[in-house]
C-alpha cells in the first residue's frame, strides 16, 4: 500500500509537470486569430496525464523483468502524447486547423522512445545512483520537449474571422491562473514527498536500529545491545558506589524440546519465556537473549536481599510450565550470578564469571542460582577450555582411533575390532576418554565428535584385507537425534563399507529419557543392515525389558563381572546367568576385560561366544596387517595379541 501511494504521488507530480509544461508553452504561442479554451477538455487533459503516468509507473516499477521498464516508459510516453493532443483539442480558434500527420506520428514516436529510454535508465543496475537519476530525468524531459515542439510543427491554422477582437481573451488569463495553481500542486506534491520520505527514512532507521540491537525472535536486546547497556550501568554503578549483578541463564531440556517436537515448538518456548522474564523487570533491570537458549539479565542493587528477589522472580518465570501446541513441559534453567565490583570490574570479566557460575549450576544439577566462586569455578573454566580445545581438535583432525581386537573364544578367529577414540593434546598430552567424553556431551560436541568417529572407523575398515566388523560406540545424546539413521546411510555410502561390517555399541542409558523414540531410531539403523550391540550389560540401568523389545545382535558383558571370575562364585553365577539368557534369546555374548588365562578358560567352559581384553590385544592404531582366519592356540607369542595389533607400552 505504501508503494502504491508513492507511485500515485509521483504520478501526480509528473502528470502535473507535463501539463504545466504544455500550457505554459501554449501561453506563449501566438496566432493571428482569437483563442479560447474548452475548460472540460483542459481538465480532462490533466487527468489523462496523471492516470497515464500512474499506469506507466506501476508497470515499469512493479513488473519483474527487463522489458517492464521499457513497457512502462512507452505507456508514459503515450500518456504525454494523449495529454498534449487532448489539451490541443481544448485550444479553440476562429480558423481552420490542419494537422500534418507525419509530424504527429513523429511526435508520438519521439515521446514514446525517449520516455521508454528514461524508464530503462532509471531501472538500470549498471549505472550508479546519481548518473541513473540525471540520465533518466534528462531523457524524460527530452520526451516532453520533443513531443511538444514536433507536435506544434504539425499544426497549421488558417484564420477565418475578420473580427478585430484582441488576441488575448479571458480564457487565456484563466489558463494562466490554472497553470499557476497546478504548478503549486506540483510544489506541494514535492514537499509532501520530501516529508513522507523523511518520515519513511526515520521509520526505516528505527527499524534497522531495532533489528541491529534486538533479537529477531523474542524482541529482547541482543548481545551487542546488552554489552552497551552493561557498560553504561557499570559506569553508573562505579560513580554511585552501588553494586551491579549480571545473571547468566541457560535453559534446561530446551534441546530435547527442539529435537523431539521441532524448531517451531522451540521458538514458541523461547518467545513465551522471554515474555515472562520481560514482565518481571522493574526500573532499569534488563534481560537479553545472547543466542540459542542463552539469556542474560542485569540489575543494580544495594542489599543482597534485593538481588535475591530479582533472581527469584526470574527463576519463577522460568520454572512455570510452558505450552507448545498440545504439549506442556517444565523447562527451568541453570542460573549463575557475578557481582560488580565483588567478582569483577570489567564488562568482559563480569559476563565470563557469570557464565562460569551458571555452568557450575548446570553441572551440579542445581535448581538454585549459583554465585561466582573463584576456587570452585576454576574447574568449570578448565572444562570450558578443554571443550574449546576439543572443538579445535575435531576441526583440525587432531584425533585418532585405536582398535581393540574381538575374538571368538572357541575358534580363536578375529571377529571384529572396537574403535576407541584417543586424543593427544599438544600441551596436555594424552587425555583419557573418561575425561573428554563428558565434556563433549556437556558442550554439545558429542554430535560432531561421534560423526568424526563413525566416518573415520568406516574409512579405516574399508582398507582391511579381511571382512572383520568394526564396532563404534554411540552416545545416548546422539541417539536422541532423529537424523542419526540418515548420517549412517550417508557415511556408509561415502566410504563404501558394507553395512553388515558395521556395528554400533550403546548402553541402556540411551533408553532412559525416551525409550520409544530411541527404539524407533535404532530400528531404522538396524534396517540398514548395521549390527546393534548392548554394551556394559549388567550395570547401571540394565533391564530385561530392553532385551525383550529390541532384537540386539550382541550382548557385551561388563568387565566388572569378569574381574572376579577366578575367586568369586557369585561372579561365576552371574556370568552363567547372562550366558544362559543370551542362548535362550539367540543373542551372542561378548565378555569384556579379559586379562588372564583363567578368566578366558572359565568363559570357554561356560560357553561364552566372544572375548575382548588386554589378554587378547590392547587398543592400538590400525595395524598394517590384520590376521585373517583362525589363529592356532600358541601360534601367537604371549607378547603379541591376536589379530596382529601390537600392545602399547602405556
Amino acid at each position: 500500500m505504501q508503494r502504491f501511494g508513492w507511485i500515485f504521488l509521483t504520478a501526480i507530480a509528473a502528470g502535473a509537470t507535463i501539463w504545466c509544461t504544455h500550457f505554459v508553452a501554449m501561453l506563449g504561442y501566438e496566432v493571428d486569430v482569437p483563442v479560447h479554451l474548452d475548460p472540460v477538455l483542459t481538465i480532462v487533459s490533466l487527468i489523462v496525464a496523471i492516470v497515464g503516468m500512474s499506469i506507466g509507473l506501476a508497470v515499469g516499477l512493479w513488473g519483474a523483468g527487463a522489458l517492464y521498464p521499457l513497457i512502462g516508459g512507452a505507456l508514459a510516453g503515450g500518456a504525454i502524447s494523449a495529454m498534449h493532443y487532448t489539451g490541443m483539442a481544448a485550444f479553440r480558434v476562429d480558423g481552420l486547423v490542419e494537422w500534418r500527420i507525419p509530424y504527429v506520428v513523429a511526435s508520438v514516436l519521439c515521446s514514446i522512445a525517449f520516455s521508454a529510454a528514461a524508464f530503462a535508465a532509471l531501472c538500470s543496475a549498471r549505472l550508479s545512483g546519481r548518473r541513473r537519476l540525471w540520465l533518466g530525468a534528462g531523457l524524460f524531459a527530452t520526451a516532453i520537449v520533443t513531443l511538444h515542439f514536433v507536435a506544434m510543427t504539425a499544426l497549421r491554422i488558417a484564420p477565418l474571422s475578420l473580427s478585430d477582437k484582441p488576441l488575448t481573451s479571458e480564457g487565456m488569463r484563466a489558463l494562466g491562473l490554472a497553470t499557476a495553481l497546478v504548478g503549486l500542486i506540483v510544489i506541494a506534491a514535492g514537499i509532501a514527498a520530501a516529508l513522507i520520505d523523511r518520515h519513511t527514512r526515520s521509520d526505516a532507521m528505527q527499524r534497522l536500529r531495532h533489528m541491529a540491537m534486538n533479537d529477531a525472535l523474542t524482541g529482547l536486546p541482543n548481545r551487542s545491545s546488552f554489552q552497551a547497556e552493561l557498560q553504561r550501568q557499570v559506569d553508573v554503578a562505579r560513580t554511585a558506589g552501588t553494586k551491579l549483578a549480571v545473571v547468566a541463564i541457560d535453559l534446561d531440556r530446551f534441546k530435547e524440546i527442539n529435537d523431539v517436537h521441532g524448531h517451531k515448538a522451540g521458538d514458541d518456548v523461547l518467545v513465551m519465556l522471554a515474555d515472562r522474564m520481560r514482565d518481571q523487570l522493574q526500573g532499569e533491570e534488563v534481560v537479553a537473549r545472547l543466542g540459542g537458549d542463552e539469556f542474560v539479565a542485569l540489575t543494580r542493587f544495594q542489599e543482597r536481599g534485593d538481588l535475591a528477589k530479582f533472581a527469584a522472580r526470574l527463576d519463577a518465570a522460568l520454572k512455570a510450565p510452558v505450552s507448545f501446541g498440545t504439549m506442556s513441559a517444565r523447562v527451568g534453567a541453570g542460573i549463575g550470578v557475578a557481582v560488580f565490583p565483588d567478582h569483577a570490574e570489567s564488562v568482559e570479566a563480569l559476563v565470563n564469571n557469570a557464565d562460569l557460575a551458571m555452568y557450575r549450576a548446570k553441572h551440579e544439577g542445581s535448581f538454585e542460582p549459583r554465585f561466582y566462586d573463584a576456587s570452585l569455578d576454576e574447574i568449570v573454566r578448565e572444562r570450558r577450555e578443554l571443550a574449546n580445545d576439543l572443538r579445535r581438535a575435531i576441526e583440525e583432525d587432531q584425533l585418532a582411533l585405536h582398535y581393540q581386537v574381538q575374538t571368538s573364544i572357541t575358534t580363536r578367529e578375529v571377529t571384529g575390532y572396537e574403535a576407541l577414540l584417543r586424543w593427544h593434546h599438544p600441551l596436555r598430552g594424552n587425555i583419557p576418554p573418561e575425561v573428554f567424553i563428558p565434556v563433549a556431551e556437556e558442550s554439545g560436541l558429542i554430535l560432531p565428535l561421534g560423526e568424526w568417529v563413525l566416518r573415520q572407523a568406516c574409512r579405516d575398515a574399508t582398507t582391511w584385507p579381511n571382512q572383520s566388523k568394526v564396532s563404534v560406540n554411540v552416545s545416548p545424546l546422539q541417539l536422541a537425534h532423529a537424523d542419526l539413521p540418515g548420517l549412517f546411510r550417508q557415511v556408509l555410502g561415502e566410504t563404501g563399507l558394507p553395512a553388515r561390517r558395521l556395528e554400533i555399541e550403546l548402553t541402556e542409558t540411551a533408553f532412559v529419557t525416551d525409550r520409544v523414540r530411541a527404539l524407533h531410531i535404532l530400528q531404522q539403523i538396524k534396517a540398514l543392515g548395521v549390527g546393534v550391540a548392548l554394551d556394559d550389560f549388567g550395570t547401571g540401568f540394565s533391564s530385561l525389558e530392553t532385551l525383550r523389545v529390541f532384537p540386539f545382535d550382541k550382548i557385551k558383558l561388563d568387565r566388572f563381572f569378569i574381574s572376579g571370575l577366578a575367586d568369586s562364585p557369585q561372579a561365576i553365577a552371574i556370568v552363567r546367568a547372562v550366558l544362559a539368557l543370551g542362548k535362550s534369546l539367540a543373542i551372542p555374548v561378548l565378555a569384556e576385560g579379559i586379562e588372564t588365562d583363567e578368566q578366558l578358560e572359565v568363559l570357554r567352559r561356560e560357553g561364552c561366544d566372544e572375548a575382548q581384553g588386554f589378554l587378547l590385544g590392547r587398543p592400538a592404531p590400525m595395524p598394517s596387517t590384520i590376521v585373517v582366519g583362525a589363529v592356532a592356540r600358541g601360534a601367537v607369542p604371549r607378547d603379541r595379541p591376536l589379530g596382529g595389533i601390537a600392545p602399547q607400552s602405556t
